[in-house]
């Protein structure tokens, strides 16, 4: 006999218990605090319906019967740490809310460097999401703009925010994993990047090198980056 077809569903629509029968075991709040403490502390490989299940003293096939899928889990897992965003009381300058909203968005995903991977739109409208995301928009309230615009604005500023974190966490992951430290190849490789450019083939790049040689401030990259999202809607005219 032919399987049941799969059709697009959104656990967030199903009720979490019915009213018959006994009282579930777990909640999905206790199903998220674990597969988060997981993925926490050996990475979203280590997330599995298994392991999850392991960490609440219950058998695999009993998990199945609270979250059906995997993605399931993953969705649970971004509303869980969606509720660590601090909401707080705007104070009337957009700019400086949002660059707040940014400031803290990065320190949620350094907590949880497990968090970039499963950035996506399909899990931006959980519960905790959607009241993050109502917190941009109430931050965004002096902003003569229409909200279209504004939802704009904030996945564009998260969409930066996140490959910025992804690069620093697998940069840190990199330099774990080196036979030497991370100043004795950075002297390395820039003894050889300054040989370069210094036999001519590349002036531009030596008259960059020329007018910033460095160190690298990674937090004022980091603040330009998101000055340069949030200067791209300032009202023109």
């Amino acid at each position: 006999m032919a399987g049941r077809a799969a059709v697009p569903e959104v656990i967030w629509a199903r009720p979490e218990r019915t009213g018959r029968g006994p009282r579930p075991a777990y909640t999905r709040a206790d199903i998220a605090a674990a597969a988060v403490r997981t993925a926490d502390e050996g990475g979203l490989d280590a997330v599995s319906m298994r392991h999850v299940a392991a960490a609440l003293g219950c058998g695999t096939m009993s998990l199945y019967n609270y979250v059906p899928r995997k993605e399931d889990l993953y969705e649970l897992m971004v509303d869980a740490v969606s509720g660590e965003h601090e909401l707080w009381e705007p104070g009337g300058d957009w700019r400086a809310d949002m660059r707040r909203v940014a400031h803290d968005t990065r320190a949620l995903m350094r907590r949880h460097p497990w968090l970039p991977k499963l950035m996506s739109p399909a899990y931006g409208f959980s519960p905790n999401a959607l009241r993050y995301l109502e917190h941009c928009l109430a931050c965004l309230d002096p902003l003569d703009m229409k909200y279209g615009m504004k939802l704009q604005l904030v996945a564009m500023l998260n969409a930066v925010v996140t490959t910025y974190v992804a690069s620093e966490l697998a940069t840190a992951e990199r330099v774990r994993s080196l036979p030497w430290s991370e100043e004795q190849e950075n002297a390395v490789r820039i003894a050889y990047l300054g040989s370069q450019v210094a036999g001519g083939a590349f002036p531009r790049m030596a008259a960059a090198f020329t007018e910033d040689a460095g160190p690298i401030d990674l937090e004022a990259v980091f603040a330009t980056a998101v000055d340069r999202v949030l200067d791209g809607f300032v009202p023109r005219g």
